[in-house]
């Protein structure tokens, strides 16, 4: 019986968790279909009474610049998130591989950068693009976000290449590779799981920034999906409709990474918890 009481209220609280999590998103999507007369009624109700694709969707799709602010979006998280993961693939196994004066120090520096807030780093990485001449360009952004990511990067991904054992570089070696070719046929295929969760964390934190692009960008070509939504927020209103029809598609590329790659992730999540 007290077993049986136990499980009623283990699954009462996961309940009650699930209710909490899911709320947020629930009400996100029945503001994306109200009109904007219905968002201020009083009392607000649940779910819209006529509900509506035009006064949100179409409104933020066709009034505003949001089909750009995604495509923007979308390259600078994946360039980012690719470039900060190969790199730190390498980085991470000369890590893993090699110890050399210094080495102690240079991963310390590594978790030690993560620790600073990022309104610390905008403005030198402001004055470098002005000065390079890649201010307001997808080639700024991607660099600025690479290297906001790299140190997270290279970390998980030498907790990862640990887990691999020497003797599989050393059997590459003897057989006529060289170090760069030992990682790439030996090590790279065994750490595929790694790569991706590096990959899918990579692209959530250029995804979901808003200081940096607020800071690195001028014009209205170069937004990205969460500036574009914050300019939504005005000084004396706030179009809600549009507001939340444009976080539902925002909410997409996450949400399709996730799905189509949930394997791969808690496959690296668990193997790189352990080490040989």
């Amino acid at each position: 019986m007290r077993a049986f009481g136990t499980r009623v209220l283990v699954h009462l609280f996961l309940f009650v968790v699930l209710v909490f999590n899911l709320m947020p998103f629930f009400w996100m999507i029945s503001t994306s279909l109200k009109t904007d007369a219905e968002v201020h009624m009083i009392p607000p109700s649940w779910w819209p009474r006529t509900p509506t694709l035009e006064e949100g969707y179409g409104k933020v799709l066709m009034w505003t610049n949001f089909p750009r602010y995604f495509f923007n979006s979308t390259v600078v998280s994946l360039s980012a998130a690719l470039i900060s993961t190969l790199v730190g693939a390498l980085a991470g196994y000369g890590f893993s591989r090699f110890y050399f004066r210094g080495r102690t120090f240079l991963i310390g520096v590594l978790l030690a950068s993560q620790m600073l807030p990022g309104v610390l780093l905008v403005g030198p990485y402001f004055k470098m693009l002005v000065r390079i001449g890649l201010y307001d360009s997808h080639l700024g952004l991607i660099l600025a976000f690479s290297t906001l990511t790299l140190p997270f990067s290279a970390w998980l991904l030498k907790g990862f290449i640990d887990t691999v054992p020497h003797e599989l570089d050393e059997a590459a070696l003897l057989d006529g590779c060289t170090r760069l070719q030992a990682f790439v046929r030996v090590v790279f295929p065994l750490i595929t799981p790694g790569m991706v969760a590096t990959i899918i964390f990579a692209f959530l934190l250029a995804w979901g920034d808003l200081l940096w692009a607020l800071c690195l960008t001028t014009t209205d070509a170069m937004a990205t999906v969460t500036l574009g939504l914050s300019r939504l927020v005005t000084q004396f209103r706030v179009i809600w409709p549009q507001l939340m029809a444009g976080a539902v598609i925002a909410a997409f590329p996450p949400m399709i990474l996730y799905l189509l790659l949930q394997n791969y992730l808690v496959k690296g999540l668990t193997g790189g918890a352990v080490k040989e």
